[in-house]
Order: C-alpha cells, then sequence, then structure tokens
C-alpha cells in the first residue's frame, strides 16, 4: 500500500478540496439557526423562552428601601413565577450609554446589560446611537393598563417613548422641610431667597440628578412660564434664560450649606443631612418619598413635602431593554411583572417605595382599582390631587445636560 506521501500531487488536492467541503457542509448543518425575535413570537411563547434565562439589569441602587423592593420582592416572584432569574447591577445615567457605546463601537454581540433603568437624558443619548431595542411595549399584555397618551407617561424629556421604553413609575418633585424647625415654608423663588438669608447654612441642593431637576423648575419660573422652553431645545433660549438662573443661584449661595462652596453629591447624602439636623430642607423627585422616609424612621414625624407655586417638574421613569440584550425574551417579562397590577401596587406602598403608579386605575380590572384606592393615605405630602395643577412638563433632554456641565463652570466655578 502505498503512503499519502508518495501519492501524485494532482490527485491529493481535489481529495483533500471535497473532504474540506464536505466537512464545512456538516457543520453548516449542525449549526443552530438564530433565536428568533420575540417581536415576533407569541406571548406565551416568549414566556417559554425566558424561563431558565438570567436577566441582568442596570439601575440606580442610592435607596436601600428601593433595592429591597427590588431583591426581596421582584427578583423572588420572578423567579417563582418564570423561572427567570434578575441580577441587578448598579450603573445609572452616563454610565450605562458610555458602557453601550463601548460595546457598539467594539462590535460586541452579546451585551453585559438586559434592562435598564432611565430617562430623560439617558434615553435621548440610547436613541443617538440606537441602543435599545424596539419598539417593544405593544408586545406587553399589562401595557394595556397604562395611558400613553398621558403627557406626562406617554412623552419622556419632550421625546415620544415609541415603544422603546416602557413607564414604570410616576413622580413629581418636591421639596421636604422639618416644620419643628420651620413654621411656614417658602412657597416661591423669591421667599426662598429670604429664607437662605435668614437662616444661613440651613439649606442646599444636590450636584445630581434632583438637584438639576430643582434648577430647571426655577429656569422655567425665571423664563415666565413653561411656554417659553416648551419643545426642542433652543441654544438662544438656553442661553437666556440659564444667565438668570446662575444669576439667581450665585446670589444666594452664600447662605447655603458650607456658604454653597460645595454641594451634596447625591441625594442620599442630602437626606441623611436633613435626618441628623444638618439641613432643614431636603428634596426628592418622588413626591410620596416623605412618608416612605417617616416609616422608615429615618425621617422625623414632623418631616413635611410641598411644591412651589411656581410649580415643580413631574416625569416618569421607564424600563428599556439594550439592543444587543442576549436575553431579550427574558426582559420583556421582567418588565411585564414590574407593570403588573401586583406589582405596582406593592411598589406603591408607602411603607415598601411610595413610587406613583403608571397604570390606569379606570382601566384596571376589579379588584385592583378598590386595592389601590386603599392604600394608607399620604400623611406628610400632600395628596397628588392637590398639586397636578403645579405640574410641570420636562424640558428637551439638552437642556439636563447642558445645566450639569454649566452648573459646574458657573456655580462651582470649575
Amino acid at each position: 500500500m502505498s503512503s499519502f506521501l508518495s501519492r501524485p500531487f494532482g490527485r491529493v488536492v481535489p481529495a483533500l478540496l471535497a473532504g474540506t467541503l464536505l466537512w464545512l457542509a456538516m457543520a453548516c448543518g449542525r449549526q443552530e439557526a438564530p433565536a428568533p425575535d420575540p417581536i415576533t413570537m407569541e406571548w406565551s411563547a416568549i414566556e417559554t423562552a425566558a424561563r431558565g434565562q438570567a436577566v441582568t439589569m442596570a439601575m440606580w441602587m442610592g435607596d436601600p428601601y428601593i433595592n429591597s423592593y427590588m431583591r426581596d420582592y421582584v427578583a423572588v416572584e420572578l423567579e417563582k413565577r418564570y423561572g427567570v432569574r434578575l441580577n441587578i447591577v448598579g450603573a445609572q445615567g452616563g454610565q450605562i450609554v458610555s458602557a453601550i457605546m463601548t460595546e457598539k463601537e467594539a462590535g460586541t454581540a452579546t451585551g453585559a446589560y438586559d434592562l435598564v433603568w432611565i430617562n430623560g437624558e439617558t434615553f435621548y443619548q440610547l436613541r443617538q446611537i440606537e441602543g435599545l431595542y424596539g419598539p417593544f411595549t405593544e408586545k406587553l399584555p399589562n401595557a394595556a393598563y397604562i395611558d400613553f397618551d398621558n403627557p406626562f407617561i406617554g412623552i419622556d424629556f419632550q421625546q415620544p417613548i415609541d415603544g422603546y421604553e416602557c413607564p414604570w413609575g410616576n413622580v413629581q418633585m418636591a421639596l421636604i422641610y422639618n416644620s419643628e424647625r420651620v413654621a411656614e415654608p417658602p412657597r416661591t423663588r423669591a421667599a426662598l431667597a429670604e429664607w437662605v438669608a435668614a437662616h444661613p447654612g440651613r439649606f442646599t441642593f444636590d450636584s445630581s440628578f434632583t438637584g438639576m431637576t430643582l434648577l430647571k423648575s426655577w429656569m422655567i419660573d425665571l423664563a415666565g412660564g413653561p411656554e417659553h422652553l416648551a419643545g426642542p431645545f433652543s441654544e438662544e433660549r438656553y442661553r437666556e434664560h440659564s444667565a438668570k438662573l446662575w444669576a439667581f443661584v450665585n446670589e444666594i449661595k452664600p447662605n447655603f450649606w458650607r456658604e454653597g462652596r460645595s454641594f451634596p453629591s447625591s441625594v442620599a447624602q442630602m437626606h441623611q443631612m436633613f435626618a441628623n439636623g444638618e439641613l432643614d430642607f431636603t428634596m426628592s423627585n418622588n413626591d410620596g418619598e416623605v412618608d416612605n422616609k417617616v416609616l422608615q424612621g429615618l425621617f422625623p414625624e414632623t418631616a413635611r413635602a410641598f411644591v412651589f407655586e411656581g410649580g415643580t417638574i413631574q416625569n416618569s421613569h421607564y424600563l428599556g431593554i439594550v439592543a444587543n440584550a442576549p436575553n431579550k425574551a427574558g426582559a420583556l417579562t421582567v418588565i411585564n411583572f414590574m407593570i403588573s397590577p401586583e406589582a405596582q401596587l406593592e411598589k406603591q406602598d408607602p411603607a415598601i417605595w411610595g413610587d406613583g403608579t403608571v397604570l390606569a386605575l379606570d382601566r384596571l380590572p376589579q379588584p385592583w382599582p378598590e386595592r389601590f384606592l386603599s392604600l394608607p393615605n399620604r400623611r406628610f405630602a400632600p395628596p397628588r390631587a392637590e398639586i397636578q395643577d403645579k405640574a410641570l412638563m420636562e424640558l428637551a433632554p439638552e437642556y439636563m445636560i447642558r445645566l450639569y456641565d454649566d452648573f459646574r463652570r458657573e456655580v462651582l466655578g470649575e
């Protein structure tokens, strides 16, 4: 028998090619077909595909009671009911955008995140880089209970959500004060300026999202009303009205905590300063948070919430699915549960979180409307119905982005 090396070369090459082609054909035949897009599937098939998936959710983790709601209720129920494991990681805003941008530039097919808690400028930035999956909200059975025509829910920082994020909670900014030290809170900008002058060191705001939201409310007031800043971003209008804002802040900041030379880095830090008596005021983007924090024992029972006569921002926060999420069926299942009447009721309970529901009660089947209405009434914050007429729509996202940057230059001098 002749050896392989002794065979004529002209016969060996065709044999090798034929063998290689046969192997490739067999290998290709063994390859699994790409997983179908969940959007094309029936909901029951989506839940079946989700079973066994581990969904990674990126979210702000600055409040232990929100973390507890997610970890001890949402994650537990998801695994028990749907066989979906929820892994929660800390990330927000620019961190999320940066991570997804890096993956896109690297051509990463399978992303690190499946699900993200976002709104406003983060939604804007992710849409700019095509970082979100969708539209998907019409696929969610529980989305039928959401009134997407409500501008405080279906519009995010002047942007139609177009099915690329799902409303999860609805809140209005409120200031919180200690009524034992402040008999009557200042309800206008002018009254606040007088109050801080008479009580130096007892007021400030944080340099993160909550503080910037307060600045937006003041800028709207200084502009003469929301109509002067509504619609797409205008550089001319921003320059005109932000100049008034920085003048106002710089005029009163010497009477702030630490004479306005520095600001708390987070609202959680400001809450703690309020709790230990270092400040007479704190604030929250959630008008119901004061009740939650009193029930937790963090705030004294003399804490009360109010909104300025000129109004405060009301907005919703949302859940988005990342475009290269590896577990899209799982992410859809998670979101659908998180907007269910049961999960929304648990979340709105002041003893749990006190976060406002995005569900329209008149769309819910019985007994859910009654259950929502039977939640403990607010004791330390005004009812939403009393402040709804003072709700201001969010501005276009570029305003928030610019405020972050210009605050550091115009106020902190960085």
